[in-house]
């Protein structure tokens, strides 16, 4: 189980379960260009070498991330524990959010860090007016999270048609909005 243990950004304590509780402090901070190696040998790590030949990289591909949303959680050590990232794509003259990939170190994977920085990120998002996110994933899993198969919404190919899921941030974002998956500009 994971708590917020101080408003905004900051840190959270885990409690697990197993033998009484431990307590484990994350530190939530913004991604800043120095994480950016370590980011991406946690997603290495997680990740089949061929990841970033798929579609979503293409979209990703030369734009900025959308800063405020790319949230890093370390543990008490310092280490890298959790990653999410987050870029602005389009459909149609929609704007969108593209998230992904997130990752959590397999020393730390069924911790709930996963679902806090989607949470966590989520809730930022909609405080700076986004309106809807979109992902390429497992419906169980994001599904939990209000994410559901988008109908008339197509990724670059090769894409599941049934792994496009999305989530309206505000009521209605996702009504009308249908077409290609394209790049910012």
């Amino acid at each position: 189980m994971l708590r917020r243990t101080s408003s905004g950004f900051g840190q959270a304590e885990s409690a697990g379960t197993s033998g009484g509780i431990d307590q484990r402090v994350y530190k939530l901070e913004e991604e800043t260009e120095d994480d950016w190696w370590e980011v991406e040998a946690l997603y290495d790590l997680c990740f089949a070498p061929g990841r970033t030949a798929l579609s979503s990289y293409r979209l990703r591909d030369g734009v900025p991330t959308v800063a405020p949303l790319c949230l890093t959680l370390r543990d008490d050590t310092g280490a890298l524990a959790a990653v999410i990232r987050y870029w602005p794509a389009l459909i149609g003259e929609h704007d969108v959010l593209l998230l992904g990939p997130i990752a959590v170190h397999p020393t730390h994977q069924g911790e709930g860090l996963g679902a806090l920085l989607i949470n966590e990120s989520l809730a930022e998002a909609r405080r700076l007016g986004w309106e809807r996110v979109m992902l390429v994933g497992d419906a169980p899993y994001y599904g939990r999270f209000g994410f559901r198969k988008l109908e008339g919404v197509e990724m670059p190919p090769p894409t599941n048609p049934d792994r496009v899921l999305g989530l309206e941030l505000k009521a209605g974002a996702w009504k009308g909005v249908t077409g290609m998956v394209t790049k910012a500009t």
